[in-house]
C-alpha cells in the first residue's frame, strides 16, 4: 500500500471519528432536547432511540480504530500475522452489533402509528445490509488466514532452502 494511500485512508478516518464525536458531544443531546418535546403517544420511544444511537456511534468508532491498526499493519508489513485477527474480529462483532442495534430500531419503532410502516421496512432493509457487511468482513478474514498460512510456510520452506544452502 502506498503511502499516499494510507495518509488518504488516515485522513478520512481522523474526519470521521471527529465527526461521530461532534455527533456524539451536540448531535446527540440537540436530539435528546428534540425528543422531549414530543407528544406523550411517542415520548416512551426517546430512550431507546437514544440509546441505539450512541451504540451506533460507538460502534462506528470502533470500527474506526480496529482499521487505523490493521493500516498501521499493512504499511509495517505485519499484516499477514496472527495479531491481524485480533482487530478483524473486533470489526466484525461491531457490524453484527450495529446490525443489532439497526434492527432495534426497528422494533422500538414498529409499534402503533408514530412511524410508516414503509420506514421500518427500510430500517430493517438497512439492518440487513450491515449484516451483509459483517459476513463482507469474515469472508476477508477467512482470506486473511489463507495469506498467513501461506506466509507462515514460506517462511518455513526459506528457512530449510537456507540449511540446504
Amino acid at each position: 500500500m502506498g503511502k499516499l494511500t494510507v495518509l488518504a485512508l488516515r485522513a478520512v478516518i481522523v474526519v470521521l471519528l471527529a465527526g461521530s464525536v461532534f455527533v456524539q458531544a451536540v448531535m446527540v443531546p440537540l436530539l435528546a432536547s428534540d425528543l422531549d418535546g414530543l407528544d406523550a403517544d411517542v415520548a416512551h420511544l426517546a430512550a431507546p432511540v437514544l440509546v441505539i444511537v450512541v451504540l451506533g456511534v460507538l460502534t462506528a468508532q470502533t470500527v474506526l480504530v480496529c482499521v487505523w491498526r490493521l493500516v498501521t499493519m499493512v504499511r509495517r508489513g505485519t499484516v499477514f500475522s496472527h495479531a491481524a485477527f485480533r482487530y478483524v474480529h473486533i470489526v466484525i462483532g461491531a457490524f453484527v452489533a450495529a446490525a443489532l442495534l439497526v434492527f432495534a430500531l426497528g422494533v422500538v419503532l414498529a409499534p402503533g402509528e408514530a412511524v410508516a410502516p414503509g420506514v421500518v421496512l427500510l430500517v430493517g432493509g438497512v439492518g440487513l445490509a450491515v449484516l451483509g457487511i459483517a459476513l463482507v468482513v469474515l469472508v476477508l478474514r477467512m482470506l486473511l488466514a489463507q495469506a498467513v498460512a501461506r506466509e507462515a510456510e514460506a517462511t518455513r520452506m526459506q528457512a530449510e532452502l537456507a540449511e540446504v544452502i
